[in-house]
This record gives C-alpha cells, sequence and structure tokens, in this order.
C-alpha cells in the first residue's frame, strides 16, 4: 500500500510522541483508516495530522487514560491526567492541557 505524503509524516511525528510505549496496533489501525479517509479527500491532507493524533490516543486510551501524560509546569495536577489534542480539527495541531488551558507542545514534539 502507498500512502499518501501527508499520512507518512504524520505517523512518523504521533509515532514521535508514542516513543518506547509503542501501541503499534493503535498506530497501524489509525493510519489505514486516515489512508481511505484520504483516499476520499485528498483536500484534507492538512488535518491529517490532528486526525491520526485524536484517533491514536482514543485507542490507546483503552488500556492507558493517561497518555500523552500532562508536563504542563503550571498544572496543580501534573503528570496526573492525560493532554490532547488542540483544535478538534485544524492543521498545526498541539497537545494542550485541558485543567490549564495552555499548549504544552505540538503533536510529534512530545519525546523530541
Amino acid at each position: 500500500m502507498v500512502l499518501h505524503p501527508a499520512l507518512v509524516e504524520a505517523a512518523a511525528a504521533v509515532r514521535r510522541d508514542l516513543g518506547p510505549l509503542g501501541h503499534d496496533a493503535a498506530l497501524e489501525q489509525a493510519i489505514a483508516t486516515r489512508s481511505w479517509w484520504l483516499d476520499e479527500w485528498e483536500a484534507g491532507a492538512e488535518l491529517v495530522l490532528c486526525l491520526l493524533a485524536q484517533d491514536v490516543q482514543e485507542a490507546v486510551h483503552a488500556t492507558d487514560p493517561t497518555w500523552p501524560l500532562c508536563s504542563e509546569t503550571s498544572c496543580p495536577e501534573r503528570f496526573g491526567h492525560a493532554l490532547f489534542v488542540e483544535p478538534d480539527l485544524g492543521p498545526d495541531p498541539f497537545w494542550t492541557c485541558h485543567r490549564t488551558g495552555l499548549p504544552v507542545a505540538p503533536v510529534g514534539s512530545l519525546r523530541g
């Protein structure tokens, strides 16, 4: 299967954020779903990173509801809850602390 270049880049970014946790099955399932989606709507390429990160997080939360762990220094519950992708749909997504509302890192930058 030949993947859209935007999906290849998005998968690499999400893989960096997963770090040593892996969750390869969750990532591969999300890639397959978004590959079909991009085949149907190529103009959505700028949104695929946001959607892929959300897809993977939803799958990972089935076994690890705190991934990715909040590291926002001003958060009173730092390391006690997950970050979430913002915006819900848009280019240039970032991980945000929903307790403080502050961005923590662009998707793909948590480990790097």
